[in-house]
């Protein structure tokens, strides 16, 4: 009997295939005419000089890689530079930086947590929550989503340790959610609030402070964030922000933090300087909200189907799976390049296109982008 333990997985590919969800690896060159609506590089910093210099500057001075995990040899002052001025910008006692955002979300919610405590989670969080939440070990109850509501009910209905997670703004649809809400709620319950604010750093606030900074939440002694620098910063990287004991706490026993690598220092020299722009030309932030309420504009006014933007997410609805992932071909085709959700990367089963906007978008891009979309809709546009 031949030994071929992994036999499974072609079976696997064929279910994948059959319902039309084989995802695939296509590397982008570092050159292209196609114009990016599906990246979230919200600021269009990725590829500014001054980031790019700033990342070179760092491998110069501290080399390609941070050598070891923080605890050992993975922490520079670079870092710890990067720390404080992430959290004074955003209106947070202490930070810490981790090597994705992913890994600060599972950081928060398994530190923070533990047997006998319970996650009130929103159904529309990102996958990085979810999976935090599965290996926290706590009671985890999962409410609809953007339903304060709902949250309150699942607290009262607990006694000990609790915690609410939310995004700020989600990542499918482009919705805010309500923080200012969610908060009250957490105080009367004598629950801690994590917010996840991927979407929302470098977009919304004063200059892109954050959601938290724009509902008055920065620095709440029951307030966490959580964020990616790969996103308006245009790095790569997460962070947690929030009272300085809670950050001592995560650094002592958070997981992600103890046995990774620390971020490569050209991320963290990319980030800071993208953060000091950002503070220099705070313009972006409503550019690139201002960009997204456009396209939001024009494509209803053409009659799709599109939810509006409360940061930089445009959300256009497709009729059907199939026709998503044509309609995000189609664009490809015709140089626009789109993202494409559909089940179950959606739980809500609605597909859709996902159109990022970006503070440097030209009006003549917009402009085509908008045309591109509405010529290759999948079905008549009133």
């Amino acid at each position: 009997m031949s030994y071929a333990p992994f036999d499974w997985t072609d079976d696997e590919a064929r279910r994948r295939a059959d319902a039309g969800l084989v995802r695939t690896l296509r590397p982008r060159a570092a050159e292209t005419e196609l114009l990016d609506l599906a990246s979230n590089d919200y600021l269009g910093l990725s590829r500014n000089p001054e980031v790019t210099a700033a990342a070179a500057e760092a491998v110069r001075t501290w080399g390609a890689g941070a050598t070891g995990s923080r605890l050992v040899t993975g922490s520079t002052a670079l870092h710890a530079e990067l720390e404080r001025e992430l959290a004074a910008f955003c209106g947070f006692e202490a930070a810490l930086v981790f090597s994705s955002g992913y890994a600060a979300n599972l950081a928060a919610l398994t530190a923070l947590t533990g047997r006998d405590s319970l996650i009130v989670s929103d159904a529309g969080n990102h996958a990085s929550i979810v999976d935090g939440c599965r290996l926290s070990r706590a009671d985890v109850t999962v409410v609809p989503h953007a339903d304060p509501d709902a949250f309150r009910k699942a607290l009262q209905a607990h006694r000990g340790r609790a915690l609410a997670v939310t995004d700020s703004v989600f990542s499918v649809d482009g919705d805010a959610a309500p923080l200012a809400g969610l908060a009250d709620v957490c105080r009367d319950a004598g629950a801690a609030l994590v917010v996840d604010d991927a979407h929302g750093l470098g977009v919304l606030g004063e200059g892109g402070r954050g959601a938290l900074a724009a509902a008055g939440l920065a620095g709440g002694e029951g307030v966490v964030a959580t964020l990616t620098l790969s996103k308006s910063l245009g790095s790569q990287g997460g962070a947690v922000l929030g009272p300085a004991p809670v950050i001592r706490h995560l650094v002592n026993t958070a997981r992600t933090f103890i046995f990774d690598t620390g971020l490569a220092p050209a991320a963290v020299g990319a980030a800071l300087g993208a953060l000091r722009l950002l503070r220099r030309e705070p313009e972006r932030a409503s550019r690139a909200v201002a960009v997204a309420v456009e396209l939001h504009r024009r494509l209803s006014a053409a009659g799709l189907t599109a939810v509006y933007p409360d940061a930089a997410v445009v959300s256009v609805r497709a009729p059907s799976a199939e026709s998503a992932v044509r309609w995000a071909a189609d664009c490809r085709s015709a140089g626009l390049v789109v993202g494409c959700f559909r089940p179950p990367s959606v739980p809500d089963g609605i597909s859709r296109l996902r159109l990022t906007a970006r503070a440097d978008l030209t009006q003549s891009q917009i402009e085509k982008a908008v045309d591109t979309v509405l010529a290759t809709a999948p079905r008549p546009v009133s």
